[in-house]
């Protein structure tokens, strides 16, 4: 399996400098992705080697701050719309370390069991770990196939599309063994599921979290896929699901038309289609002081926001199982909850942390969305935004209460009794703090929570205490940061989506009726105030 060596060679090269406002080629890849959708065996085709620069800077930005190998899918292999290279963190390493690296795993088993349980999920979009976080796997995918599916991927695809001429149209080849499986009517599920849940196993993930608003996904009267709360023959027993039906793609077109003010917009949970009530085990929801039988009553924020802090609860405890978030295919519910977890963490300081904001903003946008098959040109066609939600939705979760840092009650001495003072603490270089995955970190901090202090902190709110645990002194300039951090990362995407897809999302008008169309743009972004003027 290649890979291991490209992690040290592509994470290699780091920026020198003063950085330019905005990453380069975030215009670029902005502009290839609102043109078309991204298919891992065009990728050598037209518009190739804009793809090649997308996927190389994807991988040169993960090998800044992990080890990791590659699991080829260069023609689409294993899935036609992932990417060419599914990248598998391993674990955070320096550079020095990356010319040393070893694998962790092994990948061709890895790679195998990939291949064995892909025909368990729609559209072949098997569980794929996309974020490293305290050893844990955040992996995303589709949800479990059904029956239409299995049994003919070709009439599936027609069906789902409600009958549309859609990327999908031409269907990836059929393996003798896909063919061999479809013929066992008795044992088929038994086969793929059974792959599907070794494959869970393997990566260690015990949560699953389905966003999905139905039990199952019903086109033309006939269930086209499936769900693992809803598995009658209950395979998925062993593991913590957790059903939290999220609005679909379509319901972002209310967003946009209302000025693209999320506030108040309310999902209409009465539609004869919507029949999964949310369902969360009791011991998650404890320590959260959410009142979740109200969740048909939040708006879009408060229902977002509510989710997040749900995911980030389970991947910061104490528990060292990951996480499996999906929807129905996986490339519109399920990167918008990957890109704010990943956000989200890297804002802590906790992932990727040498990435300045536009190099994360370049790495969620591209991998997240554009490399794992987001149809951003079929939503833009039909007003359905949820990939610029997604970003815009980053003012919403700037405060404390969104931190994945662990906040614990001071027990004995303030800091200045201490010696160090906070300034001493967050000039530390990174090879003094102690790694954040080492348990032979030199120290751990204990801050106090300070009712009506969100964002602020004291000297006398830190104290160094010896520990183990693999909490590290930049968490707390982290935390201190993290508003500014999201700020900006929100501030490049707007700039660089109103000059790039946003102007194109408008039409023209002889009438110029398009400048009125981008101020309505500009201030229900917040790029402007109410105040008349150009864009």
């Amino acid at each position: 399996m290649a890979g291991t060596r490209a992690a040290a060679s592509v994470g290699s090269s780091a920026s020198s400098g003063n950085p330019p406002p905005q990453e380069p080629g975030l215009g670029e890849l902005l502009e290839e992705f609102s043109r078309t959708q991204y298919r891992a065996k065009d990728g050598s085709g037209t518009g190739g080697s804009k793809v090649e620069r997308i996927e190389k800077r994807c991988l040169e930005l993960f090998g800044r701050d992990y080890c990791f190998s590659v699991i080829p899918n260069v023609n689409g292999d294993i899935c036609g719309h992932y990417p060419r290279h599914i990248v598998f963190l391993e674990y955070e390493s320096s550079e020095k370390e990356k010319d040393t690296f070893e694998s962790t795993v092994q990948v061709s088993k890895l790679q195998d069991l990939i291949n064995r349980s892909k025909m368990a999920r729609c559209r072949g979009r098997f569980v794929c770990p996309v974020i490293l976080f305290k050893g844990k796997h955040i992996c995303r995918s589709a949800t479990l196939a059904g029956w239409g599916e299995l049994y003919g991927r070709s009439g599936y695809n027609y069906f789902f599309s409600g009958g549309a001429d859609d990327a999908w149209a031409d269907v990836e080849d059929v393996t003798e063994e896909d063919c061999a499986l479809r013929s066992g009517d008795t044992h088929l599920f038994d086969k793929v599921r059974g792959y599907d849940i070794r494959l869970l196993r393997y990566l260690s993930v015990k949560y699953i979290c389905d966003l999905m608003v139905e039990n199952k996904k019903v086109k033309f009267g006939m269930n086209v896929t499936s769900s693992e709360k809803v598995d009658k023959a209950q395979r998925y027993a062993d593991f913590t699901l957790l059903s939290i039906p999220y609005p679909g793609c379509e319901f972002f077109k209310e967003y946009k038309d209302r000025d693209y003010m999320a506030e108040g917009l309310i999902f209409n949970w009465k539609q004869d289609y919507v029949d999964a009530p949310l369902s969360i085990p009791d011991f998650l929801t404890h320590s959260l002081n959410i009142d979740w039988s109200q969740y048909q009553s939040w708006d879009l924020v408060q229902q977002t926001q509510n989710y997040l802090k749900l995911l980030l609860s389970i991947v910061n405890s104490d528990d060292d199982s990951g996480l499996l978030v999906h929807c129905i295919s996986g490339w519109d519910r399920t990167p918008l909850f990957i890109s704010l977890l990943r956000l989200s963490l890297w804002a802590d300081g906790l992932i990727h942390t040498s990435l300045k904001p536009a190099e994360i903003l370049y790495l969620t946008v591209a991998y997240d969305w554009f490399l794992f098959g987001h149809m951003l040109v079929d939503r833009l066609s039909k007003g359905e935004e949820i990939f610029f939600f997604c970003f815009n939705f980053l003012k919403h979760i700037t405060s404390e209460e969104f931190s994945a840092l662990k906040i614990q009650r001071r027990k004995s001495l303030p800091a200045r009794d201490a010696g160090f003072t906070l300034e001493d603490i967050c000039m530390l270089r990174r090879k003094d703090r102690g790694s954040t995955t080492s348990l032979g970190s030199d120290f751990s901090l204990v801050m106090e929570s300070s009712p009506g202090a969100t964002g602020s902190f004291t000297y006398e709110a830190v104290e160094l205490v010896p520990a183990g645990a693999q909490t590290q002194a930049a968490w707390i300039a982290a935390l201190s940061n993290r508003e500014t951090r999201l700020q900006e990362v929100r501030s490049a995407f707007l700039a660089t989506y109103s000059s790039t897809v946003g102007l194109r999302a408008v039409a023209p008008s002889p009438s110029g009726a398009i400048g009125g169309l981008l101020e309505q743009f500009a201030r229900g972004v917040g790029l402007r105030g109410t105040s008349s003027g150009t864009l």
